[in-house]
């Protein structure tokens, strides 16, 4: 039986980063959308594919963070003031009280942390105030983690020139860089990079400071136990109301990136350890995990922790129709969340940044095709083919204007 929502709690969809390719997007639209949900969405930035959606009733541009720019960056958590007034006006143009879904962390932080604010106009996961930050926080999800006996790869914080060549030592090449807040991240760059060099490592060093906090280096983890994430959702007693474990075979950035081919798989010891890390660090609502099994040492190392929605929840579909955006509206309008129903082997691909990556390797369309008949594809669907036009519209424009910006250098 597919899975009934209230339509009498709209959605207001809010994202602060101001990538317009998130795919993520154009799922909690779709997946809400479909099953009557008025579904509203506060994008930050320019016009983007996912606003195509004929399952979007209205779409605002909103105040990205300045990380869209070059210079520096702020945190909406820590001067919100804009972006609660917005939120009040939205509120009244939706015209009664609907479910904030966050769908990066900074609106996570943000809406965690001004809960009290966004109570009267605005339903809310259940989230601790102070939950999100603590997780998003590279550097405090490592200590919280080192603290408590969880998992991590090896972890420092250089302090200096020297010392990031002590690291380097210790630490081997490859390593991992990432910055501590990447919901502070300047738009259009990496939070997390492979560093196959002494020099990447000082020239990123260098670049430290601001908004976006310190840099860490990480030991890496071998990939030959393979990546791996968890996506769940605990209600405000902590109770376990649907979680899920899949694999993911191609990312991008191929090293370091997110997930662009992905498969839903059965793995109870990885369920159990995720599900056990997240009642320690206190979270509650949806939550998404990224892990790499070290199989050297025979564990799993938690590499990331996301306090919302993860782009590719849609892999998470049960047989029932159910995802992580389901279940979430069915807690917030106080209906009961079925028992999951696991469709393993199902798959999500998504097609422009699979391709990109994949076309170079022989064989590459036809295991394109494979995924995309054991699951669903992130742009592409029949009953709502805007938002893929759109996508081709805007890819195609981009490059373009990079091409004439070659010409031009040259």
């Amino acid at each position: 039986m597919p899975i009934e929502l209230d339509p009498g709690l709209p959605v207001l969809l809010v994202r602060t980063d101001p990538n317009p390719f998130h795919h993520g997007t154009l799922a909690a639209i779709r997946s809400l959308g479909r099953r009557g949900v008025a579904v509203h969405a506060d994008l930050a930035g320019r016009p983007e594919p996912a606003a195509a959606s004929r399952y979007l009733r209205a779409r605002r541009p909103g105040i990205p963070t300045a990380s869209a720019t070059a210079g520096p960056t702020t945190d909406p958590a820590a001067g919100p003031d804009a972006l609660l007034d917005r939120l009040a006006e939205t509120s009244r143009r939706i015209g009664r009280r609907a479910l904030l879904v966050p769908l990066d962390d900074a609106t996570a932080i943000f809406a965690a942390e001004r809960s009290a604010d966004l109570a009267d106009r605005y339903a809310l996961a259940p989230q601790a105030p102070d939950a999100p930050r603590r997780v998003a926080d590279k550097t405090a999800l490592t200590a919280e983690c080192e603290r408590r006996g969880i998992a991590v790869p090896e972890t420092h914080v250089p302090t200096s020139h020297e010392h990031v060549a002590e690291l380097v030592a210790k630490l081997g090449l490859p390593l991992v860089a990432k910055w501590a807040r990447p919901w502070l991240q300047p738009f259009g760059t990496r939070s997390t990079t492979l560093v196959r060099t002494r020099q990447e490592a000082e020239t990123l060093y260098d670049a430290a400071g601001g908004g976006r906090g310190p840099l860490l280096l990480q030991r890496l983890v071998p990939p030959d136990g393979g990546d791996w994430f968890y996506q769940a959702y605990f209600d405000r007693d902590a109770r376990r109301l649907f979680s899920a474990t899949g694999r993911k075979h191609v990312a991008y950035p191929a090293d370091t990136g997110h997930t662009v081919a992905g498969e839903w798989v059965a793995n109870p010891r990885l369920e159990e350890l995720a599900t056990d890390v997240v009642r320690a660090l206190g979270c509650t609502g949806v939550v998404d995990l990224d892990f790499r099994y070290d199989a050297a040492a025979g564990v799993y190392r938690l590499l990331d922790f996301n306090p919302r929605l993860g782009a590719q929840f849609r892999l998470f579909t049960d047989r029932a129709g159910l995802d992580l955006a389901a279940v979430l509206h069915l807690d917030a309008s106080g209906r009961a969340v079925p028992e999951t129903v696991p469709r393993l082997g199902r798959t999500l691909v998504v097609e422009n940044q699979y391709l990109r990556r994949a076309l170079r390797s022989p064989g590459a369309l036809r295991r394109f095709a494979r995924l995309a008949a054991t699951g669903e594809t992130a742009w592409f669907d029949a009953a709502d083919p805007r938002p893929f036009l759109a996508l081709g519209r805007a890819l195609l424009g981009r490059a373009l204007h990079r091409a004439l910006q070659r010409k031009e250098r040259t």
